[in-house]
């Protein structure tokens, strides 16, 4: 197994200690927890899947062990998923700046990389999903209902960073058609202008045809007279 590149036990032992009011605190927890395993990596979708995966083990480790009384663990485990999700959506904001950067210097979204990167922004959520479940089957037992709860919650609603990656994505592309708009209105300006000069231009040639004509008509005529 991959090295966690979080404090695993730190979180594990919060989860096993969590009383019912402390979902606040696990959710944050839960997030810069991902978001540091996130920062430690190459952004790529491998990598935040292997990211995800650790921290939804660590978090269904350490509620399963959880014996306090009264703690509401399908609460937290609700919890742990949304503060995941909210450090996603993190990951879905530096994608969209890292595009939008990239757009406004006239990348196309529609080939290569570019078009690799916003297919797999759109796959977060699912991603997400994946990592749950598979916590989920890992935990088994009592865990098994809070989790499919909580799936069920996940997929009726979708999440924070699955809407904001359609949204990004929407906004790229139009970004992308309002550059590439902008460069033809560019391109047409400057052969408007050439248009708006083109009746003078014509005039000019004209002008210089007739003096040209004027001139060899002027030399036909002193060549008579002589």
């Amino acid at each position: 197994m991959a090295k966690p590149l979080f404090d695993a036990d730190h979180l594990i032992t919060m989860f096993e200690t969590a009383t019912a009011d402390q979902g606040e605190k696990v959710r944050k927890a839960v997030s810069d927890a991902t978001l540091a395993a996130l920062q430690a990596r190459e952004l790529s979708l491998k990598n935040i899947r292997g990211a995800l995966q650790q921290v939804a083990d660590a978090a269904a480790q350490g509620a399963a062990k959880n014996v306090v009384a009264g703690a509401d663990v399908p609460a937290l485990l609700d919890k742990a998923v949304s503060g995941m999700d909210q450090a996603l959506l993190r990951a879905v904001d530096a994608n969209r700046a890292a595009l939008g950067m990239l757009v406004s210097q006239g990348a196309d979204l529609r080939d290569g990389a570019l078009k690799k990167a916003l297919s797999e922004m759109e796959k977060f959520e699912d991603t997400l999903m994946a990592a749950v479940k598979k916590a989920a089957a890992g935990a088994g037992g009592t865990l098994q209902g809070p989790f499919d709860a909580v799936l069920q919650k996940m997929q009726a609603g979708g999440t924070l960073s699955g809407a904001g990656a359609a949204k990004s994505a929407e906004a790229l592309m139009d970004q992308m058609h309002g550059a590439m708009r902008s460069s033809r209105a560019s391109s047409l300006r400057a052969v408007q202008a050439m248009a708006d000069g083109y009746t003078a231009m014509v005039s000019g040639v004209l002008l210089g045809m007739s003096e040209a004509l004027s001139g060899t008509a002027g030399k036909k005529s002193g060549s008579k007279k002589a």
